[in-house]
Formats: C-alpha cells, structure tokens, sequence
C-alpha cells in the first residue's frame, strides 16, 4: 500500500473506531495497551514531573561533558528519589523526568520526593560538582511540578516503534509547572496540596507551601515551596 493510501486509512480508523477504556490497578507500560483505540484509566493520578533550569545556557556555554555530567547526576538523583517513595519513572525526556504517583499517600509521596530533589540538588548535586569544578560559575536549579487528575495512558507511534502518551490534565499542568521560578523549586496545584496529610502541610508549626495565584492559567490555585526534606 502506499504511504497516502496507507495513512489515510489508519488516521480514518482513529477517529472512526470506538474507544475501549480498561482500569488500571499499576502503572501501565506500552505492552499493557493495546495499539488501537485502548486507553487505561489511572484515577485520580499524581504526576511528577521535575526539569533542570538553565540548560540551554548550560549547553551553549560550557563543554558538553560538563553539561552532560549535570544531565546524568540530576536524573540520577530524581530517578532514585522517585523509586525511593514508590514512584513509576514514565519518561526522561532531555533534561526532565516523568513519573506517576499512585495508590496510598500518593500526594505525600510526589511532593516529598520533590522535596527531597530539592534538598539532593542543593547539597549533593552541587557541591560533588564544585568539588571537581572549582572556579565554575554554574548554579544547579531546577523546578518539580505536580498536578493530580484521571489519567489516560494511550499507546501511539506504529509497530515496532511506540510508547504510551498521557492524557489528562496532571500531565500538561505538571509540565507547565516547570515554567515557574526556580527560586521556589517545588509547585503544586490545590488539588494536591488538599490531598497532602498534614505532617506535608506543616513542620515545627511552620508552613512548607506557600499559596500563589497562577495568573496565565485562570487564575488557578497553586503552592510553591523552597524547603528541602533532608535525606539520611
């Protein structure tokens, strides 16, 4: 078939074809969904998605092995909080890393590892770098954003070659999350804060989040935070 024959004829499928939606009960991975039109519905998914500030500076001004050394320490540490507090890694795309958060104290768990990402950058990430980089003027600063919806994972791309794409509201919100200071490296909607115990609320009766409005998204509800939770 040619290709015009052939995409016409699968892109027609796609939007004539019914959807079958299963539950999910885990994270799914592509093999679990179908490559027709097959969803698997996680409800009420926390979705973590943390991004190092500043990389394209990085890139364009400093060695691509420092560069890449930055990449690889950053992502480790994410990748092992995130496992740390059950966390599934969904994606690392560049410089950020996707994970979900399901199941018991889900928003406990995304905003501690958020915390913890803090805390890891500040002080192992940075000084292990300045320990080999002395005279560098490169500052490690990233953002983590959360968001907590229904979510949908859809396997797309061909036979072969496909992955899972996540639709819902976490996913998107999340990752605009990151556009936001790194000053307060943490961001979460209100429905995650809400959804936090109160030993993630307060410590030593002091607040962790501070309330914000997110002006260039309806004026949504969100909190910021730059405390670290310390990792032992």
């Amino acid at each position: 078939m040619a290709l015009k024959d052939n995409l016409n004829a699968e892109v027609g499928a796609i939007f004539r074809n019914t959807w079958t939606e299963t539950a999910g009960r885990v994270v799914p991975v592509p093999s679990d969904v179908g490559l027709g039109n097959k969803a698997t519905l996680l409800d009420g998914a926390v979705v973590f998605y943390a991004d190092l500030d500043g990389s394209t500076n990085m890139v364009d001004g400093k060695k691509w092995e420092f560069s890449a050394e930055i990449y690889k320490a950053f992502l480790h540490c994410a990748a092992k909080i995130v496992r740390d507090e059950n966390g599934d890694i969904t994606a690392y795309d560049g410089d950020r890393i996707m994970a979900i958060f399901i199941g018991d104290k889900k928003c406990d768990r995304a905003a501690r590892a958020a915390l913890k990402l803090k805390w890891a950058a500040t002080n192992i990430v940075e000084p292990r770098m300045k320990a080999i980089y002395t005279t560098t003027d490169f500052k490690v600063k990233h953002t983590v954003g959360i968001d907590m919806s229904d979510l949908r994972a859809v396997r797309t791309g061909v036979r072969g070659d496909n992955d899972l794409v996540w639709v819902g509201r976490a996913a998107n919100y999340a990752a605009k999350l990151n556009s936001l200071s790194s000053e307060y490296p943490t961001w979460i909607t209100k429905s995650v804060y809400d959804g936090l115990t109160q030993a993630m609320k307060t410590y030593n009766s002091k607040d962790i989040w501070e309330a914000r409005t997110w002006t260039t998204m309806n004026n949504l509800s969100i909190y910021r935070s730059n405390w670290g939770w310390v990792i032992d």
